[in-house]
């Protein structure tokens, strides 16, 4: 699928741009995912609020690009009316271009076999269960419902909405809003190993620390390089460190000389890097393929910046934590948007 995928890009973006919403959809639908959350995607792609009412005297449903309900209105935009059900995209246009049609059409489809197979649709226990805000005899009880059991550990894992899965998650799983957008969250066991790309996967918990399993997780994944699975265990400690800090943070002292050297130095991330993974300059030096006298020059230079010596007691701690929070703040792994279209029609958004 991936080499597909970068064949087509280069022949034609939109081509590309449909494979990719139609394999985010199946993903969804594969998973078992609400209306809410079908709804999600489909506004997280667009860009734009989508709604669904099921027949003429439903209530509707209206989903903001940041995976909140909105208020009910009646439809607007793009609309598709298919056995009884109302589906719609409130762009600017009524005239539905390559994206928006591709993605009306899959959501049309994905909540067919949603309320073909289910009743009624679940309510969204997947996002109370990771909700940090929320009561824990609420996230616990909402863990019950979706056959989560005490005494059990588990891991959440988080993957942007176009993640490429080669090893599907067994487990609850839905789209859920978080500080840095919609993402694709799944509860699995803890021995479980599902592989996307890319993939963040947090600390194994029982159903008490659900949210915690799944902040480390979302940190895991900002921090993750494209096509690999970053995990929390891998992290230890830092994960949870990270995991408390919020996404709009004011960058500390230690951050912003990180900021600087990176922004001053092409050689400085990956010479950061190899400093947090080595216990001297010289293996530092050979872990990025340098010289040992040009790595010591270049810690002169970090040190002369952060204020401290990199490589010694609290200043490996330091840098290693202004560093990972320069990497989640300047990650790219939930902006990974289809390439913009030949025709008309909005781009896509992640």
């Amino acid at each position: 699928m991936q080499e597909l995928l970068g064949r087509l890009r280069q022949l034609d973006p939109t081509a590309s741009a449909s494979l990719r919403v139609i394999a985010c959809f199946d993903e969804l639908m594969a998973g078992g995912v609400g209306t809410d959350g079908l709804l999600s995607a489909a506004a997280a792609l667009s860009g734009s609020v989508v709604g669904v009412r099921r027949a003429e005297n439903a209530p509707a449903i209206r989903i903001g690009t940041q995976g909140e309900r909105l208020e009910a209105a009646a439809p607007t935009g793009i609309v598709r009316e298919s056995n009884g059900m109302t589906v719609w995209i409130e762009a600017p246009s009524t005239d539905a271009g390559p994206n928006e049609a591709i993605i009306i059409e899959r959501l049309v489809l994905a909540l067919h076999v949603r309320y073909d197979h289910v009743d009624a649709p679940l309510k969204r226990d997947i996002s109370v269960i990771v909700d940090h805000d929320m009561a824990a005899e609420d996230r616990v009880a909402a863990a019950r419902r979706r056959g989560l059991k005490d005494g059990v550990a588990y891991r959440v894992v988080v993957a942007p909405l176009f993640a490429l899965w080669r090893t599907h998650p067994r487990g609850p799983e839905d789209v859920v809003a978080s500080a840095v957008g919609p993402v694709h969250v799944a509860i699995v066991a803890a021995d479980a190993a599902p592989v996307a790309s890319p993939l963040g996967v947090g600390i194994a918990s029982d159903l008490n620390d659900l949210d915690l399993s799944f902040r480390t997780a979302l940190v895991c994944l900002r921090l993750a390089e494209p096509g690999t699975v970053s995990r929390a265990d891998d992290l230890g400690g830092l994960a949870e460190i990270l995991a408390d800090t919020p996404a709009n943070a004011r960058p500390d002292r230690d951050e912003a000389a990180v900021a600087r050297l990176v922004a001053a130095h092409a050689w400085a991330r990956a010479t950061l890097d190899a400093l947090m993974q080595a216990g001297s300059v010289r293996e530092a030096a050979r872990l990025a393929g340098i010289h040992h006298s040009t790595m010591t020059t270049r810690v002169a230079v970090i040190a002369d910046e952060l204020g401290l010596a990199p490589l010694d007691g609290l200043g490996r701690a330091r840098l290693a934590v202004a560093v990972m929070r320069h990497r989640m703040r300047a990650s790219r792994a939930l902006e990974l948007p289809p390439p913009r279209a030949k025709t008309s029609g909005r781009p896509l958004s992640a």
